[in-house]
């Protein structure tokens, strides 16, 4: 007998490289669903393909509420870049204009449209404890989402993965494991960032919660007090920018690449 296949309606965007697939799902079809549907939809051989997805809901306390999920199936704590991508999304279904707030996980992120595509987020509200470890170059800060930050010589050919992995799963991050973020300073307010993103289990194009981290490591290293950092990833430029009342945004570009349907 012949499995009766249900029709999911998507879209595919991507901010800096960062892919996700963005659900509509107000009428709340999905609550029950399995990480393992999750999972197949976000995988690039027998799925649509993603780093993660975003289910997108009403909420009564926001223009609307963004429920992450890794492209392991599993929840996921925040996404800057996924973020971004749920306004420009939300903005198109009409849930919202060029000013709002959306919520993720009891967490209220404030957010503005500079351009069609050109997102600023706020993506915490005071500064967290940037914690220095074991020697000066490496540090943890929490974002949103865990990371750990180790500054190299030459990024471009720093083992990302192989090295992401292990300090990923080091009994130091145990049980939950942590993002790993390899650091480059270009100039006195420009880094370059590569990320080794947990739930994914690789190196993405670009992290948004991992170049704040970055951006905040890169600070306490350089003991400078700057408005705003320039940070480069392998899927281009974003802004974390620090303002006087110690909130910090993430500006960056969210951009639609196709939309459609599949089968499951």
């Amino acid at each position: 007998m012949l499995k009766q296949l249900n029709e999911i309606l998507f879209s595919k965007f991507q901010g800096t490289g960062n892919d996700f697939i963005l659900i509509d799902d107000r009428e709340k079809k999905y609550t029950q669903s399995t990480e393992e549907l999750f999972r197949l939809l976000c995988d690039r051989k027998f799925g649509i393909g993603a780093d993660g997805l975003i289910l997108i809901r009403n909420h009564e306390k926001a223009n609307f509420e963004m429920i992450y999920h890794n492209a392991d199936g599993k929840k996921g704590s925040m996404c800057g870049n996924g973020g971004r991508c749920a306004v420009v999304f939300a903005k198109k279904l009409g849930i919202c204009k060029d000013e709002g707030t959306f919520i993720h996980e009891n967490t209220l992120y404030p957010f503005r449209v500079l351009s069609n595509d050109f997102i600023e987020l706020t993506l915490l509200n005071q500064k967290p404890e940037v914690k220095q470890l074991h020697n000066e170059v490496n540090f943890f800060v929490n974002t949103g989402s865990p990371h750990h930050v180790q500054f190299v010589s030459d990024v471009e050919n720093t083992d990302v993965t192989l090295i992401g992995k292990k300090i990923r799963n080091s009994t130091d991050y145990q049980p939950n494991g942590t993002n790993v973020n390899f650091v480059q300073v270009l100039d006195k307010d420009k880094i370059y960032v590569r990320t080794y993103e947990r739930g994914v289990e690789a190196e993405t194009l670009s992290c948004g919660t991992g170049v704040v981290a970055s951006a905040l490591s890169f600070l306490t290293l350089s003991r400078q007090n700057l408005a705003e950092v320039i940070v480069k990833t392998k899927g281009g430029n974003l802004i974390v920018q620090f303002l006087q009342n110690g909130s910090i945004n993430l500006i960056g570009p969210a951009m639609k690449v196709f939309e459609g349907k599949t089968l499951v």
